[in-house]
């Protein structure tokens, strides 16, 4: 079966990894139709990053204006208190535990940073 689907679980703050990685990765694939569809899942301290930094805030926003899905760890931005900020910009914000035990079960194109 051919996979046409990529998660890019983003766990890592750093600005320049979001930016140079995360961020450009996560676009390119989907404006060059590398992956049909491509998600990007916020979990852990990136919420906080994603809150607090209008240069990842804009990222994000062109991200998705490109069709790229951005999601992120309900409890994590809960617990971080940004779940409003992130809302805000237009990112799904979930429980993710099962969707991704899913990904890892269903064997999923999944790259972890």
């Amino acid at each position: 079966m051919d996979k046409t689907t990529l998660y890019i679980l983003w766990t890592n703050a750093d600005v320049l990894t979001a930016e140079k990685m995360v961020m450009m990765y996560g676009l390119n694939s989907k404006l060059k139709n590398w992956w049909e569809e491509v998600t990007i899942i916020i979990w852990g301290a990136p919420a906080k990053l994603v809150a607090e930094n209008p240069l990842i805030q804009e990222k994000i926003k062109t991200a998705i204006q490109a069709g790229v899905k951005v999601s992120a760890c309900k409890a994590c931005a809960d617990q971080l208190g940004v779940t409003e900020m992130l809302l805000s910009l237009g990112i799904e914000v979930k429980y993710w535990g099962e969707g991704l035990t899913a990904i890892l079960k269903e064997d999923e194109k999944l790259i972890t940073i």
